[in-house]
This record gives structure tokens, C-alpha cells and sequence, in this order.
């Protein structure tokens, strides 16, 4: 296994910031194909992928989602250029026959709504973080949110599907100076134990 260097490091975690304020500078589809197809590759349970991404870049597109916002997510998601809404299918047990083909895993969860909630959530949410550090990867900054009104954003962009809201995510290219000191992290020992 190869070692990422320090600069690497930097890019994905010791450097990188949940950005807030955004440059005026375009994000292309190409680049939303990108970060998807490096982002695909993370590990799920069962290989279940619950996850389904909107990403949010019209000007019409985006006023939708602004009625949904919180009133302290409105301006930053209005400025940036892209927003994903990080959404879980689910109904992703469906596609396991396609996705994890040599058992019969969908019978798993067929029937299952405890397990089928909280699978869609935990792996959804996986995925959101893989999203994440595949647009830190990419040259992207990430502004990740709660703060919005899940039927609101179900009713307007998932209406009439088995997808649900996890979270939404701005993208774009930061503006450092409009960054706050950045907060403190717990210490290992606060953290974690080894046992």
C-alpha cells in the first residue's frame, strides 16, 4: 500500500476547510462526472450505494432549493456555484442483484424498514464523506450543511421517488478571506481509546 505525502494530507484533511463564502468562478459538468466516478469506488456495506446526488447549479434549480435552506444556509448556498443535495434511495436494496450479484442480498432487506433506514443512512452518509474528499481531490472546496427543511427538499427534488434528503453539500472554490480561525479538534485521548 502506498502512502499518501504530507502534501497530499494537506488537500484532503490538515489543510482543508468547510468553506462558507465562494469565489465567482464556475464549476463544469465534467468536473460533477469527476468527482461522482472518484467517488463511486468508496466501500459500502454490501456494496449497497444508496446514495443519489441533485447537484443544484441552475439559477432556477437553486431558488427551489433556497425555500428549503434555514435562514443561516441561504446566502452561502445563493453564492456558491454548485450545491449537492446528497440523497439516499430508499429502495437501494433493488439494485443489489446488479451490485453485489453472486447472493441474493436483496432478500436481506426486503420487508426490513428498521435495517433499511438505518442502512440507507449509514452508507448514504459514507458516501457523502467520499463525495467530499473527492471534490477536496479535484481542486474543489466543500461547504457540507444541515440546516434545511427535509420535506421541503424531498417535495421539490425527490418528489414521487423512494429518495430522501441526508444533507446537502455547497461546492465551488472557497474564498480564504472570508475564513473564520479555524475550530479546535478533540485530542486522541479525548477521542478514542485502544483497548
Amino acid at each position: 500500500m502506498i502512502m499518501l505525502d504530507n502534501a497530499a494530507l494537506d488537500i484532503l484533511f490538515n489543510q482543508a476547510r468547510t468553506h462558507s463564502a465562494w469565489l465567482d468562478k464556475e464549476i463544469s459538468d465534467e468536473q460533477l462526472h469527476r468527482i461522482y466516478e472518484v467517488m463511486k469506488w468508496g466501500p459500502t456495506s454490501a456494496n449497497s450505494s444508496p446514495a443519489r446526488i441533485v447537484f443544484v447549479k441552475s439559477g432556477e434549480a437553486k431558488e427551489k432549493l433556497l425555500a428549503c435552506m434555514g435562514p443561516g444556509n441561504v446566502d452561502k448556498t445563493r453564492a456558491a456555484p454548485v450545491t449537492a443535495i446528497i440523497g439516499m434511495d430508499m429502495q437501494f436494496y433493488d439494485k443489489l442483484p446488479q451490485l453485489f450479484p453472486h447472493t441474493d442480498a436483496r432478500s436481506w432487506f426486503v420487508g426490513k424498514q428498521a435495517l433499511i433506514e438505518a442502512t440507507a443512512l449509514r452508507n448514504s452518509s459514507l458516501q457523502g464523506a467520499y463525495f467530499i474528499m473527492a471534490a477536496r481531490a479535484l481542486g474543489l472546496d466543500c461547504g457540507p450543511m444541515s440546516g434545511f427543511d427535509a420535506d421541503k427538499i424531498n417535495a421539490a427534488f425527490f418528489a414521487g421517488t423512494s429518495i430522501r434528503a441526508n444533507f446537502v453539500c455547497n461546492l465551488g472554490y472557497g474564498d480564504k478571506s472570508q475564513m473564520n480561525p479555524r475550530s479546535p479538534r478533540l485530542s486522541f485521548d479525548e477521542a478514542c481509546r485502544i483497548i
